[in-house]
């Protein structure tokens, strides 16, 4: 049977990188093949992509541009790694995926919902999440996370005014308004044991839909 593909979305500091793992190591613990990863990244080749896109030396890059490179970094991650791992009957817990360039480049940058999806369709061929977890943290509180985290590595876009992660906010809100079908919403302004239990409450759901599908 074809794999579970979820993907992890939210703005900056939402906290989903570390809920993420968490999830995968339960459900490994009950004997489920399991690979996380991230975009851009993942892969070697998109790995080299993402130092391009979030070097924060490299402020002048033009917003298509950096659209360009999401897209580029997706497809070759998404054939070379998802796809792979979903054919052999995994669970693949993606750290964003399309939704991110919704918000981030269609919405916060100006550039056009559409017109980026329609860079990322090429892209992706219509492999979309099974289901995508949002996480739901004001944006100010976000960035208050990371200027708090003294491990994290400050990137090109954590140095963005507030009112462009406040867009990245709205942007996501746009998303799950077209997709909220797809997208499940968890509040993650809340203490993080209680993310994780929420998040399992959805993911459990979901692998057992998919079981008996």
């Amino acid at each position: 049977m074809k794999g579970l593909f979820i993907s992890f979305e939210g703005p900056e500091g939402a906290g989903k990188t570390t809920v993420l793992y968490q999830i995968a190591e339960r459900l490994k613990a009950k004997g489920h093949a399991v690979t996380v990863t991230r975009e851009p990244g993942g892969i070697p080749i998109a790995e080299k992509i993402r130092e391009v896109i979030l070097d924060a030396d490299h402020q002048e890059m033009d917003g298509k541009t950096e659209a360009l490179l999401y897209a580029a970094a997706r497809r070759q991650h998404l054939v070379e790694k998802v796809l792979p791992a979903l054919e052999g009957g995994e669970i693949v817990l993606c750290d964003r995926f399309l939704d991110s360039s919704l918000a981030y480049q269609g919405f916060a940058r100006g550039l056009g919902m559409d017109e980026v999806l329609a860079i990322n369709l090429f892209a992706i061929e219509d492999h979309m999440p099974d289901c995508t977890i949002f996480f739901d943290v004001p944006p100010e509180v976000g960035l208050e996370r990371i200027w708090k985290d003294q491990e994290r590595e400050r990137n090109r876009l954590d140095l963005e005014k507030l009112e462009f992660h406040q867009k990245v906010y709205e942007g996501y809100q746009e998303v799950i308004r077209q997709d909220g079908d797809r997208v499940r919403t968890v509040n993650a302004n809340q203490p993080q044991a209680q993310v994780v239990e929420n998040v399992w409450e959805i993911v459990s759901s979901e692998v057992i839909l998919h079981k008996d599908s």
